[in-house]
């Protein structure tokens, strides 16, 4: 695409369809297609298109933080100058941080001229990563895990929980503002399920009853804290330790050097490797 056409859109994002409840589906059988229902996996369906409105405007101006600035150029510097683009992600991550968990299009627009391209190249990037959130989120951000193992070990039950808690529907935030609650995809803590990502920290093993126990910590502004290995299982274990404890590995770990030959003595001429090597 030419920079001009480019930069004529980059205010036009393109609009991506939602399905509405009770979407009407299709399903293939032995006998051929067959109207059917099915249930939407969430009720959260952000379009593409940006929508102007308070505190969300193309003619809001946003900035980085000082403290924020020494990170822009820590990220920047891993890039060589004529690769600033590839700094996108990370400083979209810290936007998005610094303003809450969400982005506002501002925010965007500001991370573009950081990098050097035109906003409609951060805006492929912002609406591609579901990480990013364009809409407002709630002070804990409640990510449930609802793909198969999550989901035969109770996601479903753990999802009626929160949404009877707290009065939402899953893809709402609380009229608080203090929880937004979606169902996703594989969170990759299939053996402790089932689980939510509350903001950056992984709670599993859930039960309602912890589940609840979860969120009324919470909203006390005292959320467990995490465990030594970086997640909390809400049942008392200690990461995926199943309930005979540890049973493996209990041997520390071999020090540096393990498994290598003992006449190289750390020593190695890199010209002589070759030519043992015949190159």
């Amino acid at each position: 695409m030419l920079p001009a056409v480019a930069g004529r859109l980059s205010r036009s994002i393109l609009r991506v369809p939602a399905f509405n409840k009770g979407h009407a589906l299709t399903r293939v059988t032995g006998a051929g297609f067959h109207s059917g229902r099915a249930r939407l996996m969430t009720n959260y369906h952000p379009t593409a298109q940006h929508k102007d409105e308070p505190g969300n405007s193309v003619k809001d101006a946003w900035d980085f933080s000082e403290e924020n600035y020494k990170r822009v150029d820590m990220i920047l510097h891993r890039y060589p100058t004529n690769y600033k683009a590839a700094g996108i992600i990370p400083l979209l991550d810290l936007a998005q941080r610094q303003n809450g968990g969400w982005l506002p299009v501002a925010a965007m627009d500001k991370v573009a001229s950081i990098v050097g391209v035109v906003p409609m190249r951060v805006y492929e990037v912002a609406t591609f990563y579901t990480m990013f959130n364009r809409e407002k989120v709630g002070k804990y951000f409640i990510q449930l895990c609802g793909t198969t193992p999550c989901m035969v070990n109770g996601a479903e039950e753990i999802r009626a929980t929160i949404e009877k808690h707290l009065g939402i529907k899953e893809g709402e935030t609380s009229k608080d503002g203090l929880f937004t609650l979606r169902e996703v995809e594989c969170l990759g803590s299939c053996a402790n399920a089932p689980m939510v990502q509350l903001n950056d920290d992984y709670y599993e093993c859930l039960t309602p009853a912890s589940t609840i126990e979860l969120l009324e910590a919470c909203k006390k502004g005292n959320p467990p804290k995490m465990g030594r290995w970086g997640s909390l299982p809400m049942n008392g274990q200690v990461s995926c330790e199943g309930p005979h404890g540890k049973t493996t590995l209990k041997e520390p770990a071999p020090a540096p050097g393990f498994m290598m030959r003992k006449d190289l003595d750390g020593n190695v001429d890199p010209a002589t490797v070759k030519r043992d090597m015949h190159y």
